[in-house]
């Protein structure tokens, strides 16, 4: 058996992380998600995994190699092209485009294929759903989920008969339109044979062409609906919630890092918190190496800070997100926050760059001023005043 991630997209819902990171490169406990992917398919034997990418494909490659670290082979198929001046332009083909831009290039999928999407945690035992699709003699299995009705506008929506075969795939409908609340979770097998079907030289998506195709023609197409925890990082506020969920100890086979200080509360290397002034810490809690916590600060877990990072004085921080080398402001509060270098993002998903704020909440912690720019701007104001009076 043999792998595909799907790694091309440019995770637009998912902004701001995903101006400088690809999407799979989203980290989970200071984990890139795909890395829990590559290790999980390890574990059940899956060795030779192929991996489509295009935009900033360059972060992936340059953090997983070839998949030695992880005991595995893996391969890159780019998506895009160079221009004349040298500048390398990403150009997705689709999920099933590219995949036939791989079966054309070398014949890479000669064998049955799982396809996984590059953006979602999950703990599928891949060699029973693997014997369901032969004992069904399948030559396509979507893995689903049943999802409340409300949320089947954000997934394909699979419809099938009593045996599990799929009759039709509705591609993100309205609720009004949808007839099933089984939706795919982006987890695939395929025959070699599914290939084939896919025309050359064109983009080709899996969900909005592939699988209304094998439907239509009636060709042994079958769902499986199977007992497994699927953390999909859609938006931004499904990342918080994905967080919460992993900080909480609600995933298997998915432990906090560091070293556990109090009960609830984890440290990487060298943290310093001064627990003087009324400093409280409510796990679950971790705290990235070489972050200062100040006096009177309090933070609420679930919560990560990310390493590097500066918590204030008087500073609250409540399940929260804080990427490395944030500093918090001394009496700011961040509440259901992700912070991601200069943006935030709240609990709902709306994002605001940190100019949009009143006032300075936070920093970079790696900025040597103790005050914040306005707090500066202010005082050297003042001073040139008294200077002119």
């Amino acid at each position: 058996m043999k792998a595909m991630i799907l790694a091309a997209g440019k995770g637009t819902r998912v902004r701001p992380l995903t101006y400088d990171l690809p999407k799979p490169m989203i980290p989970l406990l200071g984990k890139p998600v795909m890395a829990y992917l590559v290790e999980h398919l390890k574990k059940h034997g899956i060795t030779e995994i192929m991996v489509n990418v295009s935009w900033l494909h360059e972060k992936i490659e340059e953090y997983f190699g070839e998949g030695e670290q992880f005991g595995v082979q893996i391969g890159y198929s780019f998506e895009g092209y160079m221009t004349d001046d040298g500048t390398v332009v990403p150009e997705p083909i689709g999920s099933a485009g590219g995949m036939k831009k791989i079966q054309e290039f070398g014949g890479f999928f000669d064998d049955t294929t799982i396809v996984l999407c590059g953006d979602a945690l999950i703990d599928l035992d891949l060699k029973a759903a693997l014997l369901e699709h032969r004992r069904k003699g399948a030559m396509a299995s979507v893995i689903t989920k049943e999802v409340p009705w409300d949320k089947v506008s954000a997934y394909g929506v699979v419809v099938t008969d009593e045996e599990g075969r799929i009759k039709q795939f509705q591609e993100k409908p309205s609720q009004e339109e949808a007839l099933s609340n089984y939706i795919s979770t982006g987890i695939y097998i395929f025959e070699p044979e599914v290939i084939d079907l896919i025309p050359a030289g064109v983009p080709f998506d899996i969900g909005s062409e592939l699988f209304p195709l094998l439907a239509e023609r009636g060709l042994p197409f079958y769902a499986q609906t199977r007992p497994f925890n699927w953390l999909d990082i859609g938006t931004m506020s499904d990342y918080w919630e994905v967080l919460q969920t992993v900080l909480t100890g609600e995933v298997n086979h998915m432990d906090v890092p560091g070293i556990q200080i109090e009960p609830g509360i984890w440290t990487g290397l060298n943290t310093s918190i001064d627990w003087s002034g009324g400093t409280k810490i409510e796990g679950p809690v971790y705290i990235g190496s070489g972050v200062r916590v100040e006096a009177g600060a309090h933070i609420v877990g679930p919560t990560w800070i990310g390493h590097g990072s500066h918590i204030c004085e008087g500073a609250e921080v409540v399940r929260s997100v804080l990427f490395e080398y944030t500093r918090v402001l001394h009496d700011v509060t961040l509440h259901e926050m992700i912070v991601f270098k200069e943006y935030s993002v709240d609990r709902a998903g709306e994002m605001k760059h940190a100019s949009e704020y009143g006032s300075d909440e936070w920093l970079n912690a790696r900025d040597r001023r103790r005050s914040s720019r306005k707090e500066i701007a202010s005082q050297k104001s003042n001073n040139l005043e008294k200077a002119n009076a």
